[in-house]
């Protein structure tokens, strides 16, 4: 097949969880042999030049980056408020450059399957059927306007009353987009279901995100404390790290005083690494190498009480066969075992236990690793996964 990806962010350097559903699902449709193009916006956050690229995905893959700015700014969210009916997270991606680039694409090559990837970039959809007749396919990475709606609950003052706003116009924006595409993949069976709740029609499969990491049978040395990974510019993250250094981190330390926390995460503000300060806190900021971090870590945690569709960072957790203690929220969608490959508890003393149980059991934290190493390599393996939606693509293209 011939595959074209839209993409609102490079998918590479893989530094969350959507960039590195989204490169793995491009490299491994490439080593299917697959022909793969990607057409990316390169914005401002999430700004990459060419020799930042992985060798792998320019090898396999052409990529096409077009430079849209898509700001966050007070004044563009003031002027969005005002003058305009979409949510400010969506109308910030409608790029004319990237309507052009997209264009020429279409008219000068043949695409079999055009993937998009994520709620944002489907209103290109109406120009993309004005010159082809490819089948286009919404990879849907999350329910978006529970991200806001969850995220809201959370919020006071005047950061609420906007969020209320946002969040009309976000669930409007996404029930519009239901059915506009012909085929969709959501990352979760939950996700599908909340699709078909919301009006789709269309064809349906659910691919989670895979990984390539192979488990290994041994766990090399790690220190035994707690750590965490996570962009620090996005709010439910904020929210969930902030509530485990306020609610939960205390309790830990009255049964483990001398133990650590490293936080490794890129973008923080300013406000929020004031908040991270504690003499048992160590604040990393971005990491180079994510895999060795978590090698070297003992504990993960994931405290998210908002946001949607899947963790990957929990997934990869698991395939590096890490323990981890994470929320309901935050294991949304991946079917592992309380207890045996994960901790999940709704509340912070729950937490604080599960916690301290880890800490003062080196062999239970190395067993719980392997189980989950082994529940992701069974029921998350990316070329099986890849293998089954080919099945699914080729079953619509004849």
């Amino acid at each position: 097949m011939k595959l074209l990806f839209l993409t609102n962010k490079p998918p590479y350097p893989p530094k969350d969880g959507g960039a590195i559903a989204t490169l793995a699902m491009i490299n491994a449709f490439a080593r299917a042999g697959h022909e793969t193009t990607v057409l990316a916006m390169n914005t401002r956050k999430h700004h990459v030049t060419p020799w930042d690229l992985s060798p792998d995905l320019t090898n396999q893959t052409i990529l096409h980056l077009v430079e849209v700015s898509a700001p966050v700014t007070a004044k563009g969210a003031i002027m969005n408020f005002f003058f305009s009916k979409l949510p400010y997270n969506a109308e910030r991606f409608i790029d004319k450059k990237y309507q052009n680039k997209l264009l020429t694409l279409l008219e000068t090559h043949s695409y079999d399957i055009i993937q998009i990837e994520g709620l944002y970039l489907l209103p290109y959809v109406p120009s993309i059927r004005r010159v082809t007749n490819s089948v286009i396919v919404y990879r849907s990475h999350n329910i978006e306007h529970e991200i806001w709606q969850r995220t809201t609950a959370n919020a006071k003052g005047l950061r609420k009353f906007y969020l209320q706003h946002l969040t009309r116009r976000m669930v409007k924006f996404e029930y519009e987009a239901v059915n506009q595409y012909d085929l969709v993949v959501p990352i979760t069976h939950r996700d599908a279901r909340k699709l078909d709740e919301m009006g789709n029609t269309k064809p349906s499969f659910v691919v989670p995100a895979g990984v390539d990491v192979e488990l290994k049978t041994a766990v090399g040395p790690f220190e035994m404390n707690i750590f965490y990974i996570g962009a620090l510019d996005w709010s439910p993250n904020q929210d969930g790290i902030l509530w485990f250094v306020k609610k939960c981190f205390s309790m830990v330390l009255k049964g483990m005083p001398r133990v650590r926390l490293k936080i490794a995460g890129r973008n923080a503000p300013d406000w929020l690494k004031k908040e991270l300060v504690h003499p048992n806190i160590d604040f990393l900021g971005e990491i180079e190498d994510a895999g060795t971090y978590m090698a070297e870590n003992g504990v993960m945690i994931v405290p998210l009480f908002s946001g949607s569709g899947m963790r990957v960072k929990i997934i990869e957790g698991m395939a590096r066969a890490k323990a981890i203690v994470t929320t309901p929220i935050g294991c949304e969608g991946i079917d592992a075992e309380n207890g045996k490959m994960i901790y999940i508890a709704d509340d912070a003393p729950l937490f604080a236990k599960y916690l301290l149980s880890l800490l003062s059991n080196r062999k239970k934290v190395e067993t719980m690793g392997l189980e989950a190493a082994r529940f992701v390599n069974r029921y998350y393996n990316n070329d099986e996964l890849i293998a089954s939606l080919t099945q699914f693509y080729d079953k619509h293209l004849k």
